[in-house]
């Protein structure tokens, strides 16, 4: 892709995004998710009506009048946006590939957090961490996360949900909002997760494409695995085959929620031909 293709297609996806951040998103992320508490003030002397509670004995013994701590809501957070860029990324029958869905929920939930001046960072990731961007603030950082997921060309075609939190747990020592996009076709996370989600607020949101979840009977067939690139025969005549895909499939959705659920952490299923808006508000009603 070249530079001007690029930044046209960047700059698409803003006015998109941000239309829908600005409309839709902003009021209900700002009331989803809430500040790390209330953070010390200043001290000023009592005035009728104020909490007995909060008088600041120390200084009000020293100057003979009383005095209260005013405490604010310590407003800012952090989110971080964990993508998943491996080969099975590029899978899409209908509307869109997987990843120009990931590129746009991404944009769309960090001018959500942009609309309340907190930080937001980027991980890229196979089964290794292909790119690492540290949480700012401003437009100009978040127009940076969108080019990089549009042409970033990963090293590795395969997956590793684990690693990619465990990274998280090592980068991130403050509580973070964490939105991890992948269809987790993967397994053996569930202990990292849970790790992960003791400190930050965790959303999984698998990205998936319906026919992923059964072959059709088209007979023989030649089918390369995107995350290894290996080429195979595959008998889709074969009700038995269809029946063990089937049950694979199911097994990995089984565990994505039930990973998510017992780790405390939120889930989304979005699939590429519904309306990801739909999802992400209702998800956002049902926490606010």
């Amino acid at each position: 892709m070249d530079t001007k293709e690029l930044l046209k297609k960047v700059r698409k996806i803003e006015i998109k995004t941000r239309r829908l951040s600005d409309h839709i998103f902003g009021g209900e992320y700002h009331s989803t998710f809430k500040g790390r508490g209330m953070t010390f003030s200043e001290v000023r002397q009592y005035q009728f009506g104020d909490d007995v509670r909060n008088i600041d004995w120390n200084v009000t013994a020293r100057t003979n009048q009383p005095h209260i701590k005013v405490f604010e809501e310590e407003r800012e957070l952090t989110m971080m946006l964990m993508a998943d860029v491996s080969g099975s990324k590029l899978f899409g029958t209908k509307n869109q590939f997987k990843d120009e869905i990931v590129t746009e929920i991404a944009a769309t939930l960090a001018f959500s957090a942009t609309q309340n001046n907190d930080k937001i960072g980027l991980i890229l990731f196979s089964d290794e961490i292909e790119l690492y961007i540290p949480p700012k603030k401003g437009r100009s950082h978040v127009l940076r996360i969108i080019r990089e997921l549009l042409e970033f060309e990963p090293k590795s075609k395969q997956t590793n949900v684990a690693e990619a939190l465990k990274f998280l747990s090592n980068v991130m020592k403050k509580k973070a909002i964490v939105f991890v996009l992948s269809d987790f076709i993967a397994g053996d996370y569930k202990q990292n997760l849970k790790i992960a989600a003791g400190r930050h607020d965790i959303t999984g949101i698998r990205i998936y494409d319906r026919h992923e979840a059964e072959i059709p009977n088209l007979g023989m067939v030649q089918m390369e695995d995107e995350e290894t690139g290996e080429a195979m025969l595959v008998n889709t005549a074969s009700k038995k085959v269809r029946q063990d895909y089937s049950k694979f499939y199911i097994e990995k959705v089984h565990y994505f929620k039930d990973s998510f659920a017992k780790s405390g952490s939120g889930a989304i299923d979005c699939r590429v031909d519904e309306s990801y808006v739909k999802k992400l508000l209702g998800y956002f009603k049902q926490r606010g």
